[in-house]
């Protein structure tokens, strides 16, 4: 039976080249191995980069579309009776003969460019802020430096294959309902590359390259955001055969702070005020992520304020300006109080008034908001 490779990238049949790519990214940063060290996801991985390997390529999403598959065993055959060990030639063998399958397309290279890997770094809210300089361990293929990437041991050299001639491709030619029938497979003695290496590199295995840990320093631009993501050319996966690398993407993920919390380039955070210092005014002393500012609380400020201190916030990622840091004032009102403090209250609020808490007006008050929702205003 056909795999579903539609459902492996969660794409529908009808899926632009474009739909199929951002699927297949979204998928490859989820489970590649650098970030999802897994033994199932290893699985995933594969399933998706064969799913993307498929559906990317033209001649091959035909021959999903129609009902084969062109990574089974023997070209793409169907299920049934003209599948794979059934009487019939093959799915692959049938669209070779009426659409040109047969013509020899040439040997795989074996130098073909590595993939994009992806790396998640943890960042302190001062280091997003100002920008820094960090190490980084990444775990990729990297360019075999014994043989240099020609997969070849020392004073050897690939050598043409003795069942393709150098074609990389063979063909076959085969009886079925349909008639008589020519069709061009890759080579299984070469894998389609045309040449074989009798001799591979012993570090690599013919690879051309190696898996190894190594570190590097990335710099980080003042102003990232959480989740943004930097780019680092031709530091990825190096390809089969010593192929050119490809990208390696750093993906910023900010650490809560104790004290600010980050929206956009602005900075909040929250402020205790005695009761006492609010009725009558202070001036506070915030210690921002650089410096210290002094800020004023007016007498009579009430709770949930807000001070807005400018350009004590974050630096624009492109540009000199700064976000803003805004305080959220908590007025706190005391819970024990002595009994001469009690008195020296209760003495106050008679001057002014006060002994008892006032309804609020009908106009604009609680009540008032309530009879309103009740009567549908």
């Amino acid at each position: 039976m056909a795999k579903d490779y539609y459902g492996i990238l969660g794409v529908p049949k009808d899926a632009t080249a474009d739909d199929i790519k951002r699927a297949y990214r979204k998928l490859a940063r989820q489970y590649h191995p650098d970030v999802n060290p897994d033994p199932e996801a290893q699985d995933r991985f594969k399933e998706i980069n064969a799913a993307y390997e498929v559906l990317s390529d033209d001649h091959k999403r035909q021959i999903v579309d129609l009902g084969g598959d062109p990574l089974a065993p023997g070209g793409g055959g169907m299920g049934g009776p003209g599948g794979p060990g059934g009487p019939f030639v093959g799915f692959q063998d049938i669209m070779d003969a009426f659409f040109g399958g047969a013509t020899a397309r040439g040997p795989r290279p074996r130098v073909r460019p590595g993939a994009d890997a992806i790396i998640r770094l943890d960042l302190e809210l001062q280091e997003t802020a100002f920008g820094v300089e960090a190490p980084l361990t990444v775990d990729t293929a990297v360019l075999c430096s014994t043989c240099s990437g020609a997969g070849t041991a020392a004073g050897t050299h690939p050598v043409t294959c003795d069942i393709c001639h150098g074609k990389g491709e063979v063909q076959s030619v085969q009886r079925t309902f349909l008639g008589q029938v020519v069709s061009t497979r890759p080579c299984s003695a070469c894998q389609g590359f045309g040449t074989t290496i009798p001799h591979p590199c012993a570090t690599c295995g013919g690879e051309g390259r190696v898996r190894t840990r190594r570190t590097l320093t990335v710099k980080i631009p003042a102003g990232v955001e959480d989740g943004m993501r930097i780019r680092l050319a031709q530091q990825g996966e190096v390809g089969p055969g010593g192929g050119q690398p490809g990208d390696l993407y750093v993906e910023i993920h900010e650490r809560p702070h104790d004290v600010f919390a980050r929206k956009g380039n602005d900075l909040h955070c929250k402020v205790t005020v005695p009761m006492t210092a609010a009725a009558l005014g202070t001036r506070l002393t915030i210690k921002t992520l650089d410096t210290e500012e002094q800020v004023d609380v007016k007498a009579g400020t009430q709770a949930g304020a807000t001070v807005r201190i400018k350009g004590r916030g974050v630096p624009h990622l492109r540009g000199s300006a700064r976000g803003d840091l805004f305080v959220h004032l908590d007025v706190r009102t005391p819970t024990k109080i002595t009994p001469e403090q009690e008195k020296m209250l209760r003495d106050f609020a008679k001057s002014r008034g006060e002994e008892m808490a006032e309804l609020a007006k009908q106009t604009g008050g609680f009540f008032s908001s309530l009879r309103n929702a009740f009567n549908g205003h």
